[in-house]
């Protein structure tokens, strides 16, 4: 992912709470046959304070991305959409799309049996607890067999990152008035193409950046 200095993502704290929100992922590993791309859900491991992440895929996939055996990139999507150069005021404007996006790139340790089981434990938690519905709540039964029988049909993994690369483009290049027409605009639901989170992502990034040029602004 091509960086720009303007909308690099370098802080942790964001860079932990856009992967935390954003748990669907991409892996991307180099192969003897060429590129080859896998999705999966991924969660931050609770037993670590940086970007290191943790989870499992299903058997052959393991073989077939080379896992714990070569370097993987995992893309973490965050909200996107697409800008309309219709919100943009006078002047001539483009039409762009912003986006966050989180690359994670290193070489991943496979987990033993009972560390995937662990975080097979936590993949049902986490997504089951947003039910708003307890009736359709599920947990993994007490049957070991079961249990143990859909544990060795995946592969888990931890990679704690060699490297990452983050980029919000979220037009912080525009004056206040089209950022806030922007804003406007998606919340507004005018754009048929995004994320209905883009325009909270929007407002958070501008809200900072506000703050930091009033305090700039105040020395």
């Amino acid at each position: 992912m091509r960086q720009n200095p303007s909308f690099a993502m370098t802080d942790l704290t964001e860079l932990r709470r856009v992967v935390d929100q954003n748990p669907w992922m991409t892996l991307v590993s180099t192969t003897d046959g060429g590129l080859v791309a896998s999705h999966y859900a991924m969660l931050l491991d609770d037993d670590r304070d940086d970007l290191t992440i943790v989870g499992h895929v299903g058997k052959p996939d393991d073989a077939i991305l080379g896992l714990g055996e070569r370097e993987l990139l995992v893309i973490v999507q965050g909200p996107h959409g697409y800008i309309s150069p219709g919100w943009g005021g006078a002047g001539p404007n483009v039409p762009t799309w912003n986006f966050v996006s989180v690359h994670l790139s290193g070489v991943p340790e496979v987990l033993t049996p009972d560390e995937n089981l662990v975080v097979l434990e936590r993949l049902v938690r986490r997504f089951e607890s947003s039910s708003s519905d307890p009736r359709f709540l599920w947990e993994l039964p007490n049957d070991a067999d079961f249990v143990h029988k859909l544990e060795r049909g995946t592969v888990g993994f931890r990679l704690t990152p060699t490297k990452v690369v983050a980029k919000r483009k979220l037009s912080q290049n525009r004056p206040d008035e089209v950022v806030d027409e922007i804003i406007l605009q998606l919340e507004q639901g005018t754009g048929g193409y995004v994320d209905p989170r883009l325009p909270g992502e929007m407002r958070r990034a501008h809200d900072a950046l506000r703050a930091a040029r009033r305090a700039r602004d105040a020395r």
